[in-house]
């Protein structure tokens, strides 16, 4: 049902795949959008190593929710900041493109814990994130993704 890489000398191990998701801070989750577009929109998520999933937060409303309620069939892409060889002009980077399902999270406790530890890639300030789950906690809407495929490579931009 999925495609696997197609320069395979360039693919990665589902591990490095993990490792990417677990390093980076953003990507772009892609949705069946309106009209049968495909609507990108960039955002920070969390991949969890206990549950394997994928977490977003955001609005409760939007075209990124009206869309994942109609068809929770998406992808999500994300890339490395890569690395230049010396006296090379061209960066190398990892991609990641992981395909699932995504569904609204209702467990409260869920919600806040991711909440937490999204928040810790960004800063380590508790006052500051403790702060911003007081006064919005109530109101994100988490999203989780369960991973259905993964593929990765290493791309030289040449």
């Amino acid at each position: 049902m999925f495609r696997e890489v197609r320069r395979f000398k360039q693919r990665l191990t589902r591990e490095e795949c993990l490792e990417i998701l677990k390093q980076t801070k953003r990507g772009v989750l892609s949705v069946n959008g309106d009209d049968g577009y495909p609507y990108g929109v960039p955002l920070n998520h969390y991949y969890d190593e206990e549950t394997g999933k994928i977490y977003f937060h955001g609005a409760s409303r939007g075209h990124k929710v009206d869309a994942i309620r109609k068809d929770d069939r998406v992808s999500f892409c994300v890339y490395d900041d890569g690395y230049r060889k010396e006296g090379d002009w061209a960066l190398t980077f990892r991609s990641v493109i992981v395909f699932g399902r995504i569904r609204e999270v209702e467990d409260q406790d869920v919600i806040l814990r991711v909440c937490r530890d999204l928040s810790y890639k960004f800063t380590s300030d508790d006052d500051y994130i403790e702060h911003e789950i007081a006064t919005s906690g109530k109101r994100v809407l988490v999203h989780e993704l369960t991973i259905e495929h993964i593929t990765g490579k290493t791309i030289r931009e040449a």
